[in-house]
């Protein structure tokens, strides 16, 4: 019958070598070994190898979920995917998520709270955004619902109404109609629906300034000029007006830019 005949310790925190007849055999985790009770002189029958065996390939996807869960609050279906990378098997990873629920170490309600409260802190996404990265890590559909709950109408405009603003300065230089639609369009992308962009983009308060206007065309419209240095006379100043049309300037202040620049170059 097999005999342990010496125990060492690894190099590695709770990890230990056994040895059968003079012979190394397996190593073990810390609570393996206490489980079992493996001490200099015990027998080592196959059946108790093979539980042995099992127990410790337990042990060790249960350390490895341990430190993927140390870094940051993950879902059940990042540590399943994880744990399936690392080529352990479905028995013993459905094991492994029993024993991380029963400990509270796996909570996709809190996860789900938790991403929510965060992202009102921290970031500019809305709800839809949220809603759609919750469901990619697999939080289920009324987790996701509750957890949207705690974004109150108050911060749902305060965040979108940062966003605006910042929108709201990138797009200066463009004219007055696509600027709103830039900034319209930024909020639906991050995730505000129809209804909150709406009030979001009043309490903006926007107001078309003729002089802005004019100094947004000018720089556009140079632009524009110079790219369409391949045509001449009337065909050039169609396609320059045809351009600035489609970037949302006022036709009568495209006309008037048009003919200063054909004045310039005749």
């Amino acid at each position: 019958m097999p005999t342990i005949t010496k125990i060492t310790t690894q190099k590695r925190k709770g990890r230990y070598n056994i040895y059968l007849d003079e012979e190394y055999a397996f190593p073990v985790s810390e609570s393996v070994l206490i489980k079992f009770r493996l001490a200099k002189g015990m027998e080592v029958p196959a059946e108790l190898r093979a539980e042995i065996d099992t127990a410790e390939a337990h042990a060790q996807a249960y350390q490895l979920a341990l430190n993927y869960l140390s870094y940051q609050l993950r879902t059940e279906m990042e540590v399943r995917i994880y744990l399936k990378q690392h080529d352990i098997p479905v028995a013993v990873r459905q094991q492994v998520i029993q024993r991380l629920y029963e400990l509270n170490l796996l909570d996709d309600a809190g996860y789900a709270a938790s991403y929510v409260r965060t992202a009102m802190r921290t970031s500019d996404k809305g709800p839809q955004v949220i809603r759609t990265k919750l469901r990619e890590k697999g939080v289920k559909p009324e987790l996701i619902i509750n957890a949207l709950d705690l974004f109150t109408t108050n911060d749902l405009l305060a965040n979108g109404l940062k966003l605006a603003e910042k929108l709201a300065k990138r797009y200066r230089q463009q004219s007055f109609q696509n600027r709103q639609q830039k900034i319209r369009l930024g909020l639906r992308q991050k995730g505000f629906d129809a209804d909150v962009t709406n009030q979001i983009i009043s309490q903006l308060e926007l107001v078309r300034d003729d002089d802005t206007e004019w100094a947004a065309l000018v720089k556009q419209g140079e632009k524009v000029w110079r790219k369409t240095a391949r045509y001449s006379g009337y065909e050039r100043k169609q396609k320059a007006k045809q351009q600035l049309y489609r970037k949302g300037f006022a036709l009568d202040q495209i006309d008037h830019f048009l003919t200063e620049k054909q004045a310039e170059t005749e």
